[in-house]
């Protein structure tokens, strides 16, 4: 389903969601983009400047007063303003996208051997090519012709079909041709036919000039709107996957060649003064739009025929500056501080160990607290921040047994910085440093890289979540200084954190008053909607608890307990499963048992609370360390 686009027609009415049920509609709140664009259209609708082209006849019936924007951000959302559902013919603007179709479908090498990147500082309808006889770029008309040669070339029949597939694809909707407009291009295009030639004569196409021409003459003709503009230029600005439908249009690599090409040579002999005063990637038509494209954040698509001298829509390159003026979007203009990727860094110095183990293993963690080091970062992971987290890694006196590089707040890793970690991983660490990845779950963005991370050779360990991640690494510190009794070994009560200060006879009555249960591995123990009836001590084996996603929170050992919440009455917060090789077995006490324990031994009772608001409290310590380093 398309996201609903926010929208303020001339009238000044702004729509979105469905009414609610229940009688009453609710006005939905303008946003201050929404706002900007409408204060930017009402202030530019009186623009006059400029004139409607008419050396193509069918051009010069468009309304002169027709005047749409419309705004597409990265995650799909759509804002629009004034006539963004009026279609015009695409004409110029289609150059951007079938260069990158050519890219991906004849090859990077051929069609940059064939067609240059420089501007060419003349009119887009130049008949002119580079000394070396080849389009100056693909954003001419030379260039672009070149491109439908190159494509026709490969598929023959084929060809036309693909490239208006593909235009569709990135504005998300299947797009027409205007007929007459493609009638009266074909009737009038001899300058166009002269350059077809001329690139014919010097191997730039092959085949029928008419046939190209026809292709070229064709894709000029589809019809958009400012709406299709913009989702298009969000196509380009989140790296060839069309933010509305979702689907990969295009690969990373012809994406940044193009709005490479767009930026220099894209608004035609006007491209000079465009970057350095909009500094936005965009491509023209002579249709009256204007497709701006900015890397990692939006698209936009602006609609009106009036043209300068340049055949750039005038209003559209004065909705594009005020814009950029506003939010400062010169892609020139970017300011990153890299220290903002790692939001804490700290180890049991800072925030205390899993609270609940048993004496010897809290010993063995207290004696060893720079033992695990964790780092939160966050946001965009690029070659600058990479580097940054390095840095931060290039003291050996610094560098843990176990490293937890948590995730769950980054949402990119960039190729660049793919590339920095993945070395930081194999060449940088030492070989007895553990790297945990945690917080990557099937959801998380970053999921598909940091998986391909062992594909590449890196020693490192994957964890949804953070607590797992952290317990893991705990564990293994215990294990590896002789914390852990052997397997075969039962637990006792007496080693229950919840039981602890208990004496011996109070512990053997409440032993009396439990049931010993055998649970084989992959049984559910306790369910999340379970009612809170019992307290489990695990004697032998491991048990998971996971939250209502199925993801793993926490893994027990012998000497911990669950369930404890049942003794202040609480519902559960999680399932509990037998986990391991072998079965679980624990010992149950029933909440009426632990009532009977509490009228015959009140003070053990009331010890046994003691002890739960210490382990609680414990893990509220722990939480509110962490939540410190993550805001301090």
């Amino acid at each position: 389903m398309l996201p609903v686009a926010d929208r303020a027609h001339k009238a000044g009415s702004s729509t979105a969601c469905p009414p609610p049920p229940h009688h009453a509609r609710i006005a939905v709140l303008e946003t201050p983009l929404l706002r900007f664009l409408s204060q930017t259209h009402d202030a530019l609708i009186a623009l006059r400047d400029g004139e409607v082209p008419s050396y193509i006849p069918e051009l010069a019936k468009a309304d002169p007063d027709q005047f749409g924007i419309a705004l597409a951000t990265i995650d799909g959302h759509v804002y629009e303003v004034g006539d963004t559902q009026v279609p015009f013919t695409i004409q110029s603007i289609s150059k951007a996208v079938v260069f990158a179709l050519a890219l991906d479908t004849i090859g990077a090498e051929r069609v940059e051997t064939a067609i240059g990147v420089e501007p060419s500082g003349d009119a887009f309808n130049s008949i002119r090519l580079t000394p070396d006889n080849r389009p100056f770029n693909a954003m001419v008309n030379s260039g672009a012709i070149a491109c439908c040669g190159l494509i026709a070339d490969a598929l023959g029949a084929e060809a036309f079909p693909l490239i208006a597939a593909t235009l569709g694809r990135f504005a998300g909707r299947t797009l027409d041709a205007d007929e007459a407009v493609f009638v009266s291009e074909r009737s009038t295009g001899d300058r166009n036919r002269a350059i077809a030639y001329l690139l014919r004569n010097y191997g730039g196409i092959r085949g029928t000039v008419d046939e190209v021409l026809d292709i070229y003459f064709r894709q000029c003709s589809l019809l958009v709107t400012a709406r299709d503009l913009a989702v298009m230029g969000a196509t380009f600005a989140n790296h060839g996957v069309n933010p509305v439908t979702g689907e990969v249009v295009a690969s990373p690599y012809a994406i940044a060649r193009t709005l490479a090409v767009m930026s220099s040579s894209g608004m035609y002999d006007f491209a000079g003064e465009w970057i350095y005063r909009v500094g936005v990637p965009a491509k023209s038509g002579v249709g009256g739009g204007i497709l701006a494209a900015l890397p990692a954040q939006l698209g936009l698509g602006t609609f009106s025929p009036r043209l300068d001298a340049h055949g750039n829509s005038v209003r559209g390159i004065r909705t594009c500056e005020l814009m950029s003026e506003a939010f400062d979007l010169h892609m020139l203009s970017r300011r990153d501080d890299v220290h903002a990727c790692v939001l804490a860094d700290y180890d049991f110095r800072s925030v205390p160990a899993k609270p609940g183990r048993q004496i010897l293993e809290e010993e063995i963690l207290h004696a060893r607290p720079g033992a695990i080091r964790v780092l939160e970062l966050a946001g965009r992971l690029s070659f600058a921040s990479m580097d940054y987290v390095s840095r931060k890694l290039a003291d050996p006196a610094a560098v843990p047994e176990f490293l937890i590089l948590n995730l769950h707040r980054v949402t990119t890793i960039t190729d660049a910085g793919m590339a920095l970690l993945l070395d930081m991983l194999r060449s940088q660490l030492p070989a007895t440093t553990t790297t945990v990845m945690a917080g990557v779950d099937a959801r998380a963005p970053v999921e598909p890289r940091v998986w391909a991370l062992k594909g590449e050779g890196a020693r490192v360990r994957i964890f949804p979540t953070y607590e797992a991640a952290v317990e893991w690494a705990e564990d293994q510190i215990i294990y590896r200084h002789g914390g852990f009794p052997a397997r075969s070994a039962e637990s006792d009560l007496g080693r229950q954190a919840l039981l602890m200060g208990l004496s011996p006879q109070e512990l053997a009555e409440l032993a009396r008053l439990c049931s010993r249960a055998t649970y084989p591995a992959g049984t559910e123990i306790m369910a999340l909607d379970e009612p809170p009836t019992k307290v489990y001590f695990l004697l032998r084996g491991v048990v998971s608890a996971c939250d209502s996603r199925d993801i793993r929170i926490d893994t027990l050992i012998p000497g911990m307990s669950f369930g404890e919440l049942a003794l202040i009455d609480q519902p559960r917060t999680a399932r509990v499963r037998s986990d391991g090789d072998g079965a679980a077995v624990c010992m149950e006490l029933p909440m009426d048992q632990f009532r009977r324990f509490q009228e015959t031994h009140p003070r053990a009772a009331e010890r046994i609370i003691r002890n739960l608001a210490v382990l609680l409290s414990g893990r509220i310590r722990r939480a509110t360390a962490r939540i410190e380093m993550l805001t301090g």
